[in-house]
Parts: C-alpha cells; sequence; structure tokens
C-alpha cells in the first residue's frame, strides 16, 4: 500500500515523533503483543493542545510506516487528511490519558495472552521475578467495563491509572505510560516479561517462591539504573532499531 510521505509536510519534532512510534508498532509486532490490527499506541505532539498520533485502524502493526499514522485531537477529530479511521476503543482509553497525564508522551496497550491471563487472576501480578520488583509498587488495576466504547469510564480510568505508569486492566490487557516513546516501550517489556514468567511459573505445578518486601522496595530505589528507566531506555532503544532496521526496514517512511 503506498502512502504519500509527510516527511516535507510535518514539522521536523513531529516527523521524528511519527519514526518512533511507527518503529514502535513494528517492535510490538515483532514480539508477538499487537492482537492483530486490535491493540494501539499513541504519542503526543508537545503542545497545550495535548493533540496525539494514533494508527490507522486496519493496518498490520508490521505495515506501519510514519506517514500512516493519524493526527487527532481530544474529540477524535483528525487534524491532517487520512484515509483510515481509527480504533473508537483506543481513542477512548488514550484520549483520556492524555487529558490528564501531562508527563504521558506516549501510550502503550496491549492484549497479550500472559497479560490477559495474568490479568484475569484476582492476585494480579505476583513477585516472582526480577522483572517484576521493578513494577510491583507502582502498578494500578482498573476493572473491567466491556470493550472501551463508553465515555462514562474516562474518569474512572482517570482515577485507576493515577500517577502510576503500569496499569493492568482486569480481564482485558496491559498499560503503560512514558514521557518517551522509548521509555513507554521499555516499560512494557519489563511488564509483559513478568506477566510470562508468572504464568510459565505457575504451569509448573511447584509451590511459589514470592519476592519479599526487602528488595523489592531496593530495586524500586534503583530502578532508574536499570530498566524500565529512563536510562535502560535510551540505551535499549537504539539497539532495538538497528534490529528493526536489519529485519522489517521502511517505517521510517
Amino acid at each position: 500500500m503506498k502512502i504519500p510521505s509527510l516527511k516535507e509536510v510535518v514539522t521536523a519534532q513531529e516527523w521524528q515523533l511519527r519514526v518512533e512510534l511507527a518503529a514502535a508498532y513494528r517492535l510490538v509486532a515483532a514480539y508477538g503483543w499487537s492482537d492483530l490490527i486490535f491493540t494501539h499506541i499513541s504519542a503526543r505532539i508537545p503542545g497545550p493542545e495535548h493533540h496525539f498520533l494514533i494508527n490507522p485502524y486496519g493496518l498490520m502493526f508490521d505495515e506501519i510506516t510514519a506517514s500512516s499514522l493519524v493526527l487527532i485531537d481530544l474529540e477524535g477529530n483528525k487534524l491532517r487528511e487520512s484515509a483510515f479511521p481509527i480504533n473508537p476503543a483506543g481513542f477512548t482509553i488514550h484520549s483520556c490519558i492524555h487529558s490528564v497525564r501531562e508527563d504521558a508522551g506516549c501510550v502503550l496497550h496491549t492484549h497479550s495472552r500472559a497479560g490477559v491471563g495474568v490479568s484475569a487472576q484476582k492476585a494480579g501480578l505476583l513477585p516472582l521475578s526480577q522483572q517484576s520488583t521493578l513494577i510491583i509498587n507502582s502498578i494500578a488495576y482498573h476493572d473491567y467495563e466491556g470493550i472501551a466504547l463508553n465515555p462514562d469510564e474516562k474518569p474512572r480510568l482517570q482515577a485507576s491509572l493515577g500517577n502510576s505508569n503500569f496499569l493492568m486492566l482486569r480481564n482485558h490487557g496491559l498499560l503503560t505510560v512514558g514521557r518517551t516513546i522509548p521509555e513507554a516501550f521499555l516499560n512494557m517489556y519489563t511488564f509483559e516479561n513478568s506477566c510470562r514468567i508468572q504464568i510459565d511459573a505457575q504451569s509448573g505445578g511447584a509451590e511459589l517462591n514470592l519476592i519479599g518486601p526487602g528488595p523489592i522496595n531496593a530495586n524500586a530505589t534503583n530502578m532508574a539504573k536499570v530498566s524500565p528507566g529512563a536510562s535502560g531506555a535510551s540505551l535499549a532503544w537504539p539497539a532495538l532499531l538497528r534490529k528493526l532496521d536489519r529485519e522489517n526496514p521502511g517505517y521510517a517512511s
């Protein structure tokens, strides 16, 4: 599918965000988190209007490009011509977060099997792995209300998330917030792996060894020095882009 390039149409700042967001979509596909076309990642354009980019509904994540992303406002209006619709549930979730979180440069939502599996467990995420210790003290939960099409759910979703960067949507999936696209992606990588490890550990059938509060608090204190902090994101993201350039180039078009 040939989509005209917007590189010479948009500002350099918006183009850079488009390139990074398209890369994030393709990396989500590469790691198997995409659920075909039915999840979403958004990136806010800096400015007081809270405009943001989101996926063109109907494209597989591994074919999304910088120019195909759709720019919308908080009411869901397209701000630049696009042949593609947007996912209504994606608009509900992302618009409500971008409207109240000034620090939400990127919001990433998935329906991975492990993420949904853990979200269906009453205890939620357990302190079973080093990865989980980086999240367990800052995770929030939101009860399932059905497919996110009801605007009345927005204030409850905002309240559930609060200031957290990790949200487990009960019986639904995972959501991460980051100041940048790399940070939100690395947050999700850690969140997803924590859930996969939990499902794997539980499937073994043996008694589980839970990590105590001491190591959890120590790891939380040192979070900025390891993934998923901003420093970890800045180190991992260029390597992820090199991986993408080898395996699925073309996102920056």
